[in-house]
């Protein structure tokens, strides 16, 4: 599409390129849009050139547009601003107004633009405040999962900045990354998702940097069910995933690349589990920001998720979780909430619920007020040494996770 152009903080994109990455979120990633749907499209003003145009093509679709515009103080459109939890109290933050639930329930797909102008709002709360905050949005979130769903990233001059970089490259990686064709993942994803499916145990190598030590990390995967991500839930995309049993966690695990959650970077991070529980850890840098997410809640001291990123495209490694999760060659775990929708395929149904119902009753499927994402590198020069499904090695290979040579 050509280069951005920059003026001042702000981007402006080419039309063309807004409206193929629009014609993705809406078509691929949501199923199309009818009369019948109302479509939240929630994101701060500095994302309105992607947001204006999704609010037409949904207007033009038949459907109903609800476009919520967030403060620049409220990270990823949370119920609570950071002014909430540095001054509110534990009753005020439960206050939360019956508008807010009626508007979640009411829609019947959902776009986060993701996207701010000042990324560090919340950098400066102390773990309680964040965990307050993670505690009451958790509701709405789980509202929103429920139902057809995506996320992007519009690029800023804060988040930029965070990533060391100008705008224009920058944004140029944004806009190209978030306008590719997302279905070569797919092909690519097929041909290790049956692993996931049938795979009994999951076995992760990594190395810890300060003494060399190889560390193992073992999952269980029987009650999962594998998911193919390209373009359905966050765009761009290129993963596959599951939640492990979140009971039968064992062993340690190292990551290596840097994520950035609230303004806060968080690097070089080492947990230890027993029994499925998180009993040490530390981070290199952000050990408190990394604490905050593991002190929340009883949830927050296991795991929801373990995926392998199947991005080939993505040869810059940003600090954005939804890019740096991405990345071929490249295996994240997620620190709380697992994914109903890797127990059961369809979680409304009356089969689904009472089978979630008994995963969570036996505390194989975990619920809690975090889902962070941490990733490890396995390419050449990273953290990573091996990944194995009931003893298949699975290796990066031009930019995709693929079955070893000679293996079956």
């Amino acid at each position: 599409y050509g280069p951005v152009e920059v003026f001042m903080t702000k981007v402006t994109i080419p039309t063309e390129a807004l409206e193929t990455w629009a014609g993705y979120l809406l078509d691929h990633s949501l199923g199309g849009i009818t009369a019948e749907d109302r479509v939240m499209i929630k994101g701060e003003s500095i994302c309105w050139p992607l947001i204006e145009v999704l609010e037409r093509r949904i207007i033009e679709a038949g459907g109903v547009p609800d476009v919520l515009l967030v403060p620049p103080n409220n990270d990823r459109g949370r119920v609570w601003s950071a002014a909430m939890a540095r001054s509110g109290s534990a009753e005020q933050l439960e206050r939360i107004p019956e508008w807010h639930r009626a508007r979640y329930e009411s829609m019947t797909k959902y776009i986060g633009v993701l996207g701010a102008s000042d990324p560090t709002s919340y950098a400066d709360l102390d773990a309680s405040q964040n965990q307050a905050l993670a505690g009451a949005d958790r509701p709405f979130a789980n509202i929103r999962i429920a139902k057809p769903w995506v996320l992007t990233l519009y690029p800023t001059q804060g988040f930029a900045d965070l990533e060391g970089l100008d705008l224009e490259t920058y944004a140029d990686f944004i806009v190209r990354a978030s306008t590719e064709d997302p279905m070569p993942l797919k092909t690519a994803e097929e041909k290790i998702a049956p692993l996931f499916d049938t795979g009994r145990e999951m076995t992760i190598v990594t190395v810890h940097p300060d003494d060399g030590r190889e560390l193992t990390l073992t999952l269980d995967l029987q009650p999962s069910i594998a998911v193919m991500s390209y373009g359905l839930r966050n765009f761009p995309d290129g993963e596959v995933f599951t939640s492990p049993d979140a009971r039968r966690s064992e062993g340690e695990l190292y990551l290596d690349l840097t994520v950035n959650y609230g303004g806060k970077d968080i690097q070089g991070i080492y947990l230890k589990f027993e029994k499925g529980i998180i009993v040490d850890y530390s981070a290199r840098v952000g050990h408190e920001a990394l604490a905050a997410i593991i002190e929340t809640d009883d949830g927050s001291h296991r795991l929801g998720e373990v995926a392998l990123g199947m991005n080939a495209g993505m040869e810059r490694v940003l600090k954005h979780p939804l890019f740096v999760e991405k990345v071929g060659g490249t295996l994240h775990v997620a620190i709380g909430m697992s994914y109903e929708t890797c127990y059961v395929t369809d979680p409304s149904s009356a089969e689904g619920r009472a089978r979630l119902d008994e995963l969570t009753e036996s505390g194989a499927l975990n619920r809690s007020a975090q889902h962070v994402d941490i990733v490890a590198d396995f390419r050449p020069g990273g953290c990573g040494r091996r990944v194995e499904i009931d003893g298949v090695r699975l290796v990066p290979k031009d930019g995709f996770w693929v079955v070893a040579d000679g293996e079956a």
